[in-house]
């Protein structure tokens, strides 16, 4: 049987050097802590100016609902495996859709009367009218953009630095 690339072995590194245990640990420690990082940035770049961290810094006209700050911590749980994912090695475009689903993410969480370009928009009677009841939709939509962002990167992850290793 031939003798596998060396890119496709989990214990060598791109560069054709044996990885010990120890660099297999590191590998994976850091990818933890660079998806943690995004994760607790997400929570934080999304819920305090939406209010839902009540902060000073911050005010809300409609009170938090009950559906936003579990949508706002799966998003931030998605953000964090995406970023604890490996990059494949070739050119990916996962990035847009995981961009996209944290900014909807912003949008669907926040105060509907709080949001200037909704109240430029439609106004005090249509933020909460119309935009109001499709802010459950948008949560939906970015999750589902978020996890279809991870699902595709898992797919197309970098097993090459025995990142897949079993």
């Amino acid at each position: 049987m031939p003798e596998p690339a060396i890119s496709e072995r989990p214990d060598v590194d791109p560069d054709g050097r044996a990885l010990t245990e120890a660099g297999l640990y590191r590998r994976w420690g850091l990818r933890v802590l660079r998806g943690t990082l995004a994760g607790i940035a997400t929570v934080l770049v999304v819920g305090i100016p939406t209010d839902i961290i009540d902060t000073p810094m911050f005010g809300r006209e409609v009170p938090v609902r009950a559906w936003e700050l579990p949508v706002l911590l799966a998003s931030a749980v998605l953000t964090a495996v995406w970023f604890g994912i490996d990059k494949p090695r070739q050119v990916e475009r996962t990035g847009t859709p995981a961009a996209l689903g944290v900014a909807l993410t912003f949008f669907a969480v926040g105060c509907p009367v709080c949001n200037k370009l909704v109240l430029l928009a439609l106004g005090t009677s249509g933020a909460l009218g119309l935009w109001a009841p499709i802010q459950p939709i948008l949560a939906g939509v970015s999750l589902t953009m978020l996890a279809a962002a991870v699902a595709f990167r898992w797919r197309r992850r970098d097993c090459s630095a025995g990142s897949c290793a079993v």
